[in-house]
């Protein structure tokens, strides 16, 4: 049996570019501080920041950080344990 073959970050490009180009208000997140599973429109968003802030809504949690610049984003998703997107969400042809 042969040993499974690794390649680079950049093959995961594609598969990122296809995951990030949908309609993320019909993701659903399980927090990873309680195991709640909720849509994304019911977390509590925090905007007088630098940022976003998203908490869960049971337990308040944070899950999700994002802030931008002119230059790049940083997001920070470690209170999410999964982040589940139907393919109903991509936008057509993808």
């Amino acid at each position: 049996m042969s040993e499974p073959r690794s390649v680079d970050g950049n093959a995961l490009g594609g598969l990122l570019g296809e995951v990030f180009a949908v309609d993320l208000t019909m993701a659903t997140t399980t927090c990873a501080t309680c195991g709640d599973v909720a849509p994304l429109p019911s977390l509590s968003v925090y905007l007088d920041a630098p940022g976003a802030v998203a908490r869960c809504s049971g337990c308040d949690g944070v899950q999700l950080r994002i802030v931008r610049n002119e230059q790049r984003w940083w997001l920070d998703l470690r209170g999410i344990r999964v982040l589940e997107i139907p393919h109903a969400a991509a936008p057509p042809g993808g």
